[in-house]
């Protein structure tokens, strides 16, 4: 029947207004069909428990709703609730046959202007940004509150969402989040509301607790031409949509994170604060921006037992899901973290940058490159192959010395500002790491060496395979490895806090070796 359905509404004639094509998208709880000017979103009979599609009246209720609540950001976009009828033809949005269902009618926007897009092809400027969160600020001052409104922001009511959240990742411990992981966010969630539950009172007794979007990301909101329009609120559940104005920002600022543009979540906030006023909001943000890492890790989760979807993109869903549940541990993670200076060490291939760039997502610091670095400083495009010989041209020694000095140029402008940072490079000799500590210290920082070993039959195949691609920034060959490897000094432990890594594992189980050695 549903296929059916579905393949009816994948025609032209199926909608009252004329259309070229039609295009179908999915979530785990709906359909979008998109014609050349309209979506249309159908709802599945789904039924999580905190959402409820499972019967036609709930159905029509919540497209109802999802209209009224999405009309206070986008009033003109929401055009109404639409009957699906039986047809001839078969389902489609007009005729007087008996009804099938409904669905949110909406103007189509322009998917090149969505935020999400304009985030990864970098087209979204400072001065947008700013916008958006100004948008936000004026849409919580102006939101209602009330009595019963307050009720959600209550410890009580946010733990039992917590709590929620967790409990319905436990069928997803062997995929996307292990149980002691999950264990490490609750007991770090119930730590922290324990010592901030006068925090929590306080933000309710000040009228911070009010009827928000509850889905500020970066995917629901799209740039017009003349305006902000953030979309596709929580219509499904009261709860979820009333809560702490902090916890409203915290979605997007925590998306901006995920997608590496910590430059523009510290804009949205600024800008935030400023037009809100609400600085007492600071105190709360890295306790909600952990919250909505999981909540989309959950939704992403979900997806894995949606066989409705391609398998190439449940295992997409489940990539991402593990990648918001370690942003999530990140943040936990960063809190107690000094300012760091890190540094790779290790030969060519054997899993450093891979490591490096998984902590430079997870804590939210700068990361460079040696290999993007003596290719900048040649004026030579980062994928731009130099295969010389061993410790020749491009790698000469007076070259080398350029490139990590520019590396600890790069590293003092971060560390000095109060910030971590990681530099990823083989770090061969005993000087190079000794100017590194000697930075470190004279900033006041810590210096931490992360030793990165692997096998040599794996050594050997990732740079194998490496060179194949074609795709690396790196210059490093398999025939080059051996030479190097001579010429290695290895670290000792009264040079740093030495952590050595097998890089065997998922990067994540080497992240989570090195915060046990930072704790």
């Amino acid at each position: 029947m549903i296929r059916t359905i579905l393949k009816s509404l994948l025609k032209p004639e199926a909608y009252p207004e004329p259309t070229h094509y039609v295009e179908m998208l999915q979530t785990h709880v709906s359909w979008i069909f998109l014609t050349d000017s309209h979506a249309y979103k159908v709802k599945k009979a789904v039924d999580f428990g905190f959402l409820n599609f499972s019967t036609i009246d709930r159905r029509r209720f919540y497209c109802n709703e999802e209209v009224r609540l999405n009309r206070r950001l986008c009033p003109d976009i929401y055009e109404g609730v639409v009957e699906l009828r039986e047809t001839p033809g078969g389902a489609a949005f007009f005729g007087d046959g008996p009804i099938i269902d409904f669905a949110v009618r909406m103007k189509r926007m322009p998917a090149e202007r969505m935020l999400d897009r304009m985030v990864k092809s970098n087209e979204i400027s400072v001065a947008d940004m700013r916008e958006v969160a100004r948008v936000i600020a004026a849409f919580h001052q102006a939101a209602p509150t009330s009595p019963a409104i307050s009720e959600y922001g209550h410890l009580d009511r946010i733990m039992f969402n917590w709590l929620e959240n967790l409990e319905q990742m436990i069928p997803f411990e062997d995929t996307t989040l292990p149980a002691g992981e999950r264990e490490r966010i609750r007991e770090w969630v119930s730590s922290f509301a324990e010592e901030n539950a006068e925090l929590f009172s306080r933000r309710v007794d000040e009228g911070f607790i009010r009827e928000c979007d509850g889905d500020i990301h970066l995917e629901n909101i799209c740039m017009l031409a003349d305006r902000v329009c953030i979309f596709d609120c929580i219509e499904f559940n009261e709860r979820f949509r009333c809560c702490d104005t902090a916890a409203d920002v915290a979605f997007l600022l925590m998306d901006l994170d995920y997608h590496g543009r910590h430059d523009l979540a510290g804009e949205v906030i600024a800008a935030y604060l400023a037009a809100s006023g609400d600085s007492g909001m600071t105190a709360l943000i890295d306790f909600y921006k952990i919250y909505r890492a999981v909540v989309r890790g959950k939704v992403e989760s979900f997806r894995l037992n949606d066989h409705g979807i391609e398998r190439h993109e449940r295992e997409r869903a489940a990539e991402r899901a593990t990648r918001y549940f370690r942003l999530a541990r990140g943040y936990i993670e960063r809190r107690g973290l000094r300012p760091t200076l890190f540094i790779t060490c290790g030969v060519m291939g054997c899993g450093k940058s891979t490591l490096a760039e998984q902590l430079c997502f997870e804590l939210g610091i700068a990361g460079f490159s040696s290999d993007a670095v003596r290719k900048r400083l040649a004026g030579l495009q980062p994928g731009t192959p130099v295969p010389e010989a061993y410790a020749a041209g491009l790698y000469d020694r007076r070259t080398s010395d350029a490139v990590y000095a520019e590396l600890i140029r790069l590293a003092e402008a971060e560390l000095a500002s109060g910030r971590s940072v990681l530099l990823d490079a083989s770090f061969m000799r005993r000087a190079d790491r000794s100017r590194c500590a000697t930075l470190a210290e004279r900033c006041s920082a810590a210096f931490v060496i992360l030793r990165v070993t692997c096998g040599d039959a794996e050594n050997r195949r990732r740079l194998t395979e490496r060179s194949a691609s074609g795709r690396s920034v790196s210059d490093g060959r398999v025939e080059l490895l051996d030479q190097q490897r001579q010429a290695f000094e290895p670290p000792g432990e009264e040079e740093g806090l030495l952590i050595t890594l097998i890089a065997a594992g998922s990067p994540a189980s080497l992240t989570n070796q090195i915060y046990g050695r930072l704790s």
